[in-house]
């Protein structure tokens, strides 16, 4: 057996240990915590589902492709890989929708080329941005987003360029 197979349980009954050392009544406080979590997955559960619902619709519709068809001149002359286009589209939205996506660039262009090697930098570094706000901001109640989409956004445009570049500085392209 292996120690990595003994952290979790040696933490569970570490803390269980230690919270009954305290008095507190551990059960309780786990039926509680269990509790809010469901609470705050009731809160949250409608943005998601209308977020997946809204992404995978895109996806279907073809809209991803035609966008990403007339963003292909701009991505061309920004040094991006066209072929990363639906890439860009869905990742602020889906993890798993980009991880879809990203794998089938990886099985058209095999993940040692350039457009393989930027898509794995893409997914590395970037977030699911609209999925982070809808958890977060829907789970502490926030309706006003203010400017953390768009500066999230933007952060995640710069990180679409520098993947590019970075890619292309250490392995060419």
């Amino acid at each position: 057996m292996l120690l990595s197979d003994l952290i979790v349980p040696t933490l569970l009954c570490g803390v269980g240990l230690y919270g009954a050392r305290r008095r507190v009544d551990v059960y309780g406080a786990l039926t509680r915590g269990a509790e809010e979590g469901l609470t705050v997955l009731l809160h949250v559960l409608p943005s998601l589902v209308g977020l997946m619902t809204a992404i995978y619709m895109f996806r279907a519709s073809g809209a991803a492709d035609c966008l990403g068809r007339v963003l292909a001149p701009l991505l061309t002359a920004l040094g991006i890989p066209p072929e990363t286009a639906p890439l860009l589209l869905v990742r602020p939205v889906s993890g798993s929708g980009a991880l879809a996506v990203g794998s089938e660039l990886m099985e058209t262009y095999g993940p040692d080329s350039y457009v393989g090697r930027v898509t794995a930098v893409m997914l590395g570094s970037s977030e699911t941005t609209f999925y982070t706000v809808a958890v977060y901001y829907g789970a502490a109640g926030i309706h006003k987003t203010r400017y953390t989409i768009p500066a999230a956004l933007a952060a995640d445009a710069v990180m679409f360029f520098a993947s590019a570049l970075a890619v292309r500085a250490l392995f060419g392209g």
